[in-house]
C-alpha cells in the first residue's frame, strides 16, 4: 500500500507552487498526480515542425511581494524576460512557458500519465486516491488543483455548495506554422483591432522562443462557448482565415493545429485562495480560480494561480506541524 503525507492531483501552476511550499516547510512525502504527459497545465508549449507554439497562458505581469521575488530570481537565471508593456510588464519564458514548469517542478517528486477517478475520505483513516488504472493511493491530506467542476467529480460523497458557484469558459486556440513571415509587429504581440471574438495573436518567432515562424490566434471565451459543438476542422479552418490576415507578401499558411481548453478562464471566481472540504477538512481545493481576498485584478491568471497554491501549501504545512 503507498501512502504519501501529501498528494497533489494536478501538475499545473497551483499543483507546483504548492508541492513547491511543502518542500520548503519541510514536509517531503508528497506526490503530484498528473493526468498529462507533462506538468504544467496551461503552462503549454507545442511542437510544431522545428517550431514551437505557446497555447496556453502566453505571460503573466506581477502584483505581489511573493511572485516578484520569484520573477526576479528567474530573470536573474535567464528563466524569464521582459517581453513587453507598461505600466504592467508582461513576462514570458525564454524557451517557451511549458519550459519555465518544469524547471519550477525539477526537484518534485511527480506522477505523469496518471487519472484519478476519485477521492474517498475516512474519518479515521487515510484518504483513499483510487486511480482509473485500479490503483489505490493513500494520503493524510490531499490538495486538489483540477478545474473545479473536474474537482467536484472526484470528490465521492463530498458536497460543498460554494464551489459549485464557480464557472468557467472555454478557449479555442489555433495555432500555425508559416513559410515565411509574418506582418505581425515587434514584439509578436497583438491584442487590438481584431475581428470580433478574437482576443490576441502572437508570433512566437518574434516572441523568440521558436527558431522558426509559428502563430496562435486566441478566441474569446464568448466565441469559444458559442461554437463549442462545431466540429474541429470547421473551427480551424475558421480560425486560420485570422491568421491569413497576418501573412506577410510571399508567405503561406503551411501547417494548422487546434486546442481545445475546456476551462480557460472562470466567469465566477471564489474570494479565497483555497476551500476545505470533507467531513475532517483534510481536502483542500485550490487553483487560478481561487483568488486572495486582496487580490485587485480580480480575474483567474497565472499569478492567481501561483498564489493559490502557496497558500493551499501553507495551509496543509501548518497542519502537519
Amino acid at each position: 500500500m503507498t501512502t504519501k503525507e501529501v498528494i497533489i492531483i494536478g501538475g499545473g501552476l497551483s499543483g507546483i507552487m504548492a508541492a513547491r511550499t511543502l518542500l520548503e516547510k519541510g514536509i517531503e512525502d508528497i506526490l503530484i498526480v498528473e493526468k498529462s504527459r507533462s506538468v504544467g497545465g496551461r503552462l503549454a508549449t507545442r511542437r510544431m515542425g522545428e517550431g514551437k507554439a505557446d497555447h496556453g497562458a502566453q505571460f503573466f505581469t506581477v502584483r505581489s511581494r511573493e511572485l516578484q521575488e520569484d520573477v526576479d530570481k528567474w530573470l536573474g537565471e535567464g528563466r524569464v524576460k521582459r517581453w513587453f508593456g507598461n505600466p504592467y510588464p508582461r513576462y514570458t519564458s525564454v524557451n517557451g512557458m511549458n519550459a519555465l514548469a518544469k524547471q519550477l517542478a525539477e526537484t518534485i517528486p511527480v506522477k505523469l500519465n496518471t487519472k484519478v477517478s476519485s477521492i474517498r475520505e475516512e474519518r479515521d483513516g487515510p484518504l483513499e486516491i483510487e486511480l482509473e488504472s485500479g490503483e489505490n493511493i493513500f494520503a493524510n491530506q490531499c490538495i486538489v488543483t483540477a478545474p473545479v467542476p473536474q474537482a467536484l467529480s472526484l470528490l465521492s460523497g463530498v458536497t460543498e455548495p460554494s464551489l459549485s458557484t464557480i464557472s468557467f469558459a472555454p478557449c479555442f486556440v489555433g495555432m500555425f506554422t508559416f513559410n515565411g513571415s509574418s506582418s505581425i509587429p515587434s514584439p509578436g504581440h497583438v491584442d487590438e483591432n481584431l475581428p470580433e471574438g478574437v482576443e490576441r495573436v502572437v508570433d512566437h518567432h518574434k516572441k523568440g522562443i521558436s527558431p522558426s515562424v509559428t502563430v496562435s490566434v486566441y478566441m474569446t471565451g464568448e466565441w469559444s462557448k458559442k461554437n463549442e459543438s462545431r466540429k474541429d476542422n470547421e473551427i480551424r479552418t475558421e480560425i486560420q482565415r485570422v491568421a491569413e490576415r497576418h501573412l506577410a507578401e510571399g508567405t503561406e499558411v503551411a501547417g494548422a493545429e487546434l486546442k481545445r481548453w475546456r476551462y480557460a478562464e472562470a466567469e465566477k471566481v471564489m474570494r479565497s485562495p483555497y476551500v476545505e472540504v470533507g467531513a475532517s477538512k483534510r481536502i483542500i481545493v485550490c487553483g487560478d480560480a481561487f483568488l486572495r481576498e486582496d487580490d485587485e485584478a480580480s480575474r483567474t491568471r497565472f499569478e492567481s494561480a501561483y498564489l493559490s497554491g502557496i497558500s493551499a501549501g501553507e495551509r496543509v504545512a501548518s497542519k502537519g506541524k
